[in-house]
């Protein structure tokens, strides 16, 4: 006849299917808890070394486990070879006894006491688990739904886990309702909130760069598949974005595969981005190109380069100077951070006064031909005049 199962096997294995966890997991809590319960109510000194058994015919063993030893300076980790032979004959000195200490009332209040610890260990083993699922998911974009709006930070709902987005990660402008679905950016996973019985929690980002370049992953099948590379992006969240691209294909067009048709794919991150400009420049290994290409929508003249100060002094028509720098010098700040050089732009009628300091014979007339005409003007810029 097969052998009862015992209830607490049957438990065991309803918890390892109802919480997906292992039953390696589970049968170790147990243990845990067992041991606990033990000596919590064990009169007098417990055992130090204890091992548990769980089988099919008895709910749980305690065992505790003694080394055979001439003299027996500690009961509770040590026992005479006399003793031990009594159990078994065979004994020598130095092997490791297991005694069944297992109490005839090991019931209700050590079971009480061995179930807190176990659901203690289940909850921490679910913890881990959604850890484990949700670190993969750093640097990546999640789907959340609003769960609660305060000054200082949004809690939002992730699935099966709750992550934060803190004031300092807000969009400028963006206005939160419980309930809205909005993507973020995963900037880190914490194993556990701010107390220890809570689930992991994670830190999420609505301003970080990552987020238009995962949402630009998602929109453009050249970018997915390596075809086109996202280069660099600079932004300044709620406001603009600058983001080079470059194409592995000379067939294919990185800034055309970017807008989309009609612009449909560069759109839909501008909606999901609640309108924030985007200009998608070509990247390039030549940094005056590269520079020039950053400022638009401007129009350059021209660039000169020195590799020794990392800096670009860009010339730009009288009428273009304004657009070049932006609103609140912007743009020229937003090329700056996407090529990663110093930028000093200047129009042509600064240029041409600049020359006419070094070099006062020349006429007075329209600044721009004057500028036009002395294309070798770089070394008369001081290098006071970089910002």
């Amino acid at each position: 006849m097969a052998a009862r199962k015992s209830e607490m096997m049957d438990a065991i294995e309803n918890l390892a299917k109802a919480k997906d966890i292992s039953l390696d997991q589970i049968v170790s809590a147990v243990e845990e808890g067992c041991k606990a319960a033990y000596r919590r109510n064990v009169k007098g000194v417990p055992p130090v070394n204890l091992s548990v058994v769980l089988s099919r015919e008895h709910d749980v063993q305690i065992f505790a486990r003694k080394v055979v030893s001439e003299v027996v300076e500690d009961d509770s980790q040590q026992i005479s070879l006399e003793e031990a032979r009594a159990l078994r004959p065979n004994y020598e000195l130095g092997d490791i006894v297991e005694i069944d200490v297992t109490p005839a009332d090991f019931g209700r209040v050590a079971a009480q006491t061995a179930k807190q610890v176990i659901l203690q260990r289940l909850r921490e083993a679910e913890r881990g688990k959604i850890y484990d699922e949700y670190i993969e998911k750093e640097n990546e974009i999640l789907t959340a739904i609003v769960e609660k709006v305060e000054p200082k930070a949004v809690y939002v709902e992730l699935g099966r886990t709750a992550g934060v987005l803190e004031a300092s990660e807000f969009m400028p402008g963006e206005e939160y309702r419980p309930g809205d679905h909005i993507k973020v950016y995963v900037l880190q996973v914490y194993r556990s909130g701010r107390d220890a019985t809570r689930a992991p929690q994670v830190a999420v980002s609505r301003i970080h760069t990552g987020l238009v370049k995962r949402l630009f992953e998602m929109e453009v099948p050249e970018i997915a598949t390596g075809i086109v590379q996202i280069k660099s992006i600079a932004r300044e969240a709620g406001s603009r974005t600058k983001m080079a691209v470059a194409s592995m294909d000379a067939m294919i067009d990185p800034v055309g595969a970017c807008v989309g048709p009609r612009g449909s794919r560069v759109d839909k991150v501008v909606s999901e981005l609640k309108n924030e400009k985007i200009d998608i420049i070509k990247w390039s290994q030549d940094p005056a190109e590269f520079v020039a290409n950053a400022l638009n929508p401007a129009h350059v003249v021209s660039v000169f380069v020195s590799d020794k100060e990392k800096i670009c002094r860009v010339v730009v028509p009288d009428n273009q100077l304004s657009l070049a720098i932006g609103k609140e010098g912007q743009n020229a700040r937003l090329a700056a951070k996407l090529t990663g050089w110093k930028i000093d732009i200047k129009s042509q009628t600064q240029v041409a006064e600049l020359l006419r300091q070094e070099m006062p014979e020349l006429p007075e007339g329209n600044g721009q031909v004057i500028a036009d005409e002395y294309e070798d003007y770089d070394s008369i810029i001081p290098d006071d005049e970089i910002e």
